[in-house]
């Protein structure tokens, strides 16, 4: 059953907003009651009742948001590819094997959560095990994070993902019927599969070849959006991002580099980027004896990464929104690391800290449309945030620990998650 929140007094805080401009507002103290932010001040009395928790100078940021997450991946390296949909099929084929997965889904979205992640979005998962987590956490029967759920993608046969996390539709009308059924999951967004990825092409200088037709995504655009949804689509080719803005899709997932023409499309159609470029970054600067990649993978991992970062930058420099997320579960990629996102987006897009935090707080609620619940540090918005013993507006590595995290109004002391060390020893050196 879910509980009542403690009300909580949170002294000597150095608070940094989450807004743009945000700067160190120090010796702050912060009331927490009812799940939400009640004031922010200097104040030095405490009303009667309040759990009264010392920060000691320490900082206390909005929690991250994740926009682009796949919530059955845990992220370990892999020495070959594997049948993804032949895999799903098995787990699925007997009820031990389902419930396995399903309680593997709620113990990644509470490691989102120790990690410093206070809200996460899901853009494709196993069948409705997203919203099924997602409901029970709003319900108070487990604790994570707050999910905005697509649930399985909608591909095309042979397309991205078809058969593991997303479906394969045949034609506009399956388009169609797959986000009714969506629908009646009560999702929070849609997912299309557009174009293939860096480990579908098979030849040099194609990643990205576009797989579903314009017809099929105009049709699941205009079908998302009549029952209130945005679309957001997998795109790694500069057609796939044409053929998604012109039909009607509200973000871009990775990207690709731009032309004028793209970017016009952006700004015409009120689209947004969602950069990811930790699935890449492995594909492209690692040497092979470590990702494991052939010729051909290293090679389109470079394109794909290039793209995305060129897109990226692009954005920036012409005021198009960019949201920020590490399409966990991709291997090398884990599901407490969303904090390296944030430090390529620094070191390789060129933004400063404040916007990478930025970026992936206020920006990426404000993407998501939830920038009045969540995503800065205000009075009335939900108590979503975290402690970081250091500054992160000097060093973003500070936020790999977070000292206590805060979700809803619940504090939570000393989170903790398992890393692996593997993942540590081939991916700090990209840092900066």
């Amino acid at each position: 059953m879910k509980t009542k929140n403690k009300s909580y007094a949170l002294l000597h805080c150095n608070v940094l907003s989450g807004e743009k401009d945000m700067e160190v507002q120090k010796n702050q103290t912060i009331l927490v009651k009812d799940g939400r932010i009640e004031s922010i001040s200097d104040t030095e009395t405490i009303p009667e009742g309040y759990v009264c928790i010392d920060i000691k100078d320490h900082y206390v940021m909005p929690g991250l948001i994740n926009m682009h997450v796949h919530l059955a991946g845990n992220g370990k390296p892999q020495k070959k590819q594997r049948d993804n949909a032949k895999l799903v099929n098995a787990i699925f084929s007997n009820p031990v094997s389902a419930y396995a997965a399903h309680k593997l889904v709620e113990s990644y979205a509470k490691m989102e959560l120790m990690s410093g992640v206070t809200t996460i979005r899901t853009v494709g998962g196993l069948k409705d095990l997203d919203t099924r987590v997602r409901d029970d956490i709003n319900a108070g029967k487990i604790l994570g994070p707050r999910i905005l759920a697509s649930n399985l993608g909608i591909s095309v046969e042979g397309g991205h993902m078809a058969g593991s996390v997303a479906l394969p539709a045949h034609s506009a009308k399956e388009t169609v019927e797959m986000v009714d059924a969506r629908d009646k999951e009560n999702v929070d967004l849609i997912k299309l599969m557009i174009t293939g990825g860096v480990m579908d092409a098979k030849e040099k200088g194609v990643p990205g070849q576009l797989k579903m037709p314009a017809e099929m995504v105009k049709a699941a655009c205009e079908e998302a959006h009549r029952k209130g949804y945005i679309v957001a689509a997998h795109v790694e080719s500069p057609i796939g991002v044409r053929v998604a803005l012109e039909n009607g899709v509200d973000s871009i997932e990775h990207g690709a580099k731009p032309d004028e023409e793209i970017i016009s499309l952006f700004k015409e159609k009120h689209a947004f980027l969602t950069t990811t470029l930790s699935p890449a970054l492995p594909y492209a600067l690692f040497d092979r004896s470590v990702s494991n990649a052939s010729e051909v993978e290293q090679y389109n991992g470079n394109v794909v990464f290039e793209g995305i970062r060129d897109c990226a930058k692009a954005a920036i420099a012409n005021n198009i929104p960019v949201a920020l997320g590490n399409d966990v579960g991709c291997p090398w990629i884990s599901q407490y690391d969303f904090w390296r996102e944030l430090c390529y987006f620094h070191k390789y897009v060129g933004v400063s800290n404040a916007f990478a935090l930025y970026s992936a707080t206020l920006g990426n609620a404000t993407l998501a449309g939830i920038g009045k619940e969540t995503g800065s540090l205000e009075p009335g918005k939900s108590a979503d945030l975290i402690v970081c013993a250091q500054n992160p507006l000097e060093d973003l590595r500070v936020l790999r620990v977070v000292e206590h995290v805060m979700i809803r109004g619940q504090w939570i002391e000393r989170p903790m998650v398992k890393r692996n060390p593997l993942l540590d020893q081939y991916l700090d050196p990209y840092l900066y």
